[in-house]
């Protein structure tokens, strides 16, 4: 019986791992340009990590994480996201006391058990950055930043930057009684909407703002949203952001109804959306999480982060018909003739290996009209042919496959001249 992978996952192949790799290598520099430290957690935790941050009401709790229980009977889930185990990982090392504002970045697989569409798989992979130990708006404006010069990067156009505050853990509050009081004195407004937001009022009411049910949407100018239960620090914070913004020339538009329903979400919230991609248009999220360190049992300490999804990433790239401009690597292909050329160009091909270069050679005899042909699907830059008459002069036979020119040259100035190329 043929194996096939698991649906909602992908083998990811060249030469599509190469625009991957890019992509990753291009956030990378970036990232460490703004002072941010790569950290790799496990894909595994406690599944009361993710219940206790992202919250037992919501879909990705509920619904979408891949939990079992180990050989110990311990819940163990495969991590839906990444902020939680950073937040983990902080409090953990005591890297709270190791530095002041501590700045990370990751790149790696998450895990939702979701109806696999464009874009949208049961692995998926994501990058993104979470920096902890400010409350400062020059924070998120850094982490906004950072974000935008990512896509900028990437020569992407067609993007939209859109913020939001959901004002702190007090204005959160009195925003949900607002809407539980509207739940009860307006039952003919709560059935209109879906069946998914009928039961999100009464359990995570912030996530009806964020519903892509059209119906819904049309219905969202009836109910208050966060910004109107905002206090007036929560009210300054946000002033400062957009002013900082539009200072750094950054455009940005203001959507009331942009909550990035996680229950750790507090004050700044944030997406980048493409015009690509159809109703599910985000490429990116983020905001502020100032409460999530104090929960977990760690120190007061202000947070912020974002996270892109690489699979959506692409999908906007190609969307915007966006070539990647890859360096190639220097390739060698070495055809060996015969039996007795063969120990021969084995060593050759072991020394030009040590000097960084890539270097090809068949592991059968082959014809050397078949070996032309493999060098050619190779974009090999030099074939070096070694067969009786270079063995005998020793001098080899080196072809330069972008001038369509052949030269002879004894061992030392071999290594020289593909290293050259």
């Amino acid at each position: 019986m043929k194996i096939k992978s698991l649906k909602g996952t992908n083998d990811i192949l060249s030469p599509k791992i190469n625009k991957w790799r890019h992509l990753e290598e291009s956030a990378r520099r970036i990232f460490e340009c703004y002072g941010y430290q790569e950290i790799r957690t496990p894909i595994i935790e406690h599944t009361s990590l993710f219940k206790r941050s992202i919250g037992e009401e919501t879909d990705i709790v509920q619904k979408e994480m891949f939990t079992f229980s180990d050989n110990a009977n311990r819940s163990i889930s495969l991590r839906p996201e990444e902020t939680p185990s950073v937040a983990r990982a902080y409090i953990e090392h005591n890297i709270d006391k190791q530095t002041g504002l501590a700045k990370f970045f990751y790149i790696g697989p998450m895990f939702r058990s979701e109806r696999p569409q464009a874009g949208r798989y049961r692995q998926f992979h994501q990058f993104g950055a979470e920096a902890i130990g400010s409350y400062s708006p020059y924070l998120d404006a850094e982490i906004i930043a950072l974000m935008d010069e990512i896509v900028k990067t990437l020569k992407l156009k067609n993007y939209e930057i859109q913020i939001n505050s959901l004002g702190c853990g007090n204005d959160r509050h009195k925003y949900k009684k607002r809407l539980a009081k509207i739940a009860e004195n307006k039952p003919r407004l709560i059935s209109k909407l879906c069946v998914n937001c009928q039961r999100r009022i009464k359990n995570n009411p912030l996530r009806i703002l964020d519903c892509k049910n059209p119906t819904c949407r049309e219905l969202m100018d009836d109910f208050p949203t966060p910004f109107d239960c905002i206090c007036e620090k929560c009210l300054n914070h946000y002033e400062k952001l957009k002013k900082i913004l539009k200072q750094l020339k950054i455009p940005f538009k203001e959507n009331r109804f942009l909550v990035r329903g996680l229950d750790y979400y507090t004050g700044t919230t944030f997406e980048l959306t493409h015009t690509g991609l159809g109703a599910q248009n985000a490429i990116c999220g983020g905001g502020r999480y100032d409460n999530l360190i104090s929960s977990f049992g760690g120190p007061e300490m202000g947070a912020c982060g974002f996270a892109f999804g690489i699979e959506r990433l692409l999908l906007a790239c190609e969307s915007e018909n966006i070539e990647f401009k890859i360096n190639k690597a220097k390739t060698v292909y070495i055809a060996a003739l015969d039996e007795p050329s063969y120990e021969m160009s084995f060593e050759i091909l072991h020394h030009i290996r040590q000097t960084g270069i890539q270097a090809h050679m068949a592991y059968e005899i082959k014809s050397l009209k078949a070996q032309m042909r493999q060098a050619n699907r190779l974009e090999a830059g030099y074939v070096i042919i070694i067969g009786e008459n270079e063995l005998k002069s020793k001098t080899f036979t080196v072809k330069d496959m972008a001038k369509h020119t052949q030269t002879s040259v004894d061992k030392k100035e071999l290594l020289k001249l593909v290293a050259k190329q």
